[in-house]
């Protein structure tokens, strides 16, 4: 009798910092990673709250205590499949809101508004005009789309 298990053990997944796929210390790439989504959403997301008038310090401390807390570990995924890159055909300023609205299957516009919304808060225009200042920046540009026309025959 084969009482062998070829199962492999399950349990909790752990949030762990990858330093393979660092830009400072790999915690931003280890909460990518955790939740399965586009590391570079989670830079931009953390960069975007750390921006909010008053809490560039707290953004700057979290990052830090997150480094010291989470252990060092390695990808439990692959990256295929969407990745969060700047439109380059529905961009209006620097391509960021277009590129979102692409990442997450939703009209830009939507995006646009949600974005002015947020940014025009009191006290928060400034951070909202940096966030998306630094999301130009941290974002890279997404594949340049070519069309060739054909000729048409009379």
């Amino acid at each position: 009798m084969n009482t062998e298990s070829t199962a492999q053990p399950t349990g909790p997944r752990r949030l762990v910092r990858i330093p393979t796929d660092e830009k400072v210390a790999g915690v931003c790439a280890g909460i990518a990673d955790y939740l399965d989504v586009d590391v570079t959403l989670v830079r931009a997301l953390w960069l975007a709250l750390s921006i909010v008038p008053g809490a560039v310090v707290g953004g700057v401390l979290a990052y830090l205590l997150a480094w010291f807390i989470m252990p060092v570990g390695v990808a439990t995924r692959q990256m295929v499949g969407r990745r969060l890159t700047r439109s380059t055909t529905d961009a209006k300023f620097g391509g960021v809101c277009g590129g979102v609205a692409e990442y997450l299957g939703i009209d830009s516009t939507v995006v646009r508004v949600a974005w002015i919304v947020l940014a025009v808060l009191p006290g928060v225009v400034i951070g909202g005009v940096l966030a998306y200042l630094a999301a130009w920046l941290i974002v890279p540009r997404g594949p340049v789309v070519i069309i060739h026309q054909q000729p048409h025959a009379a």
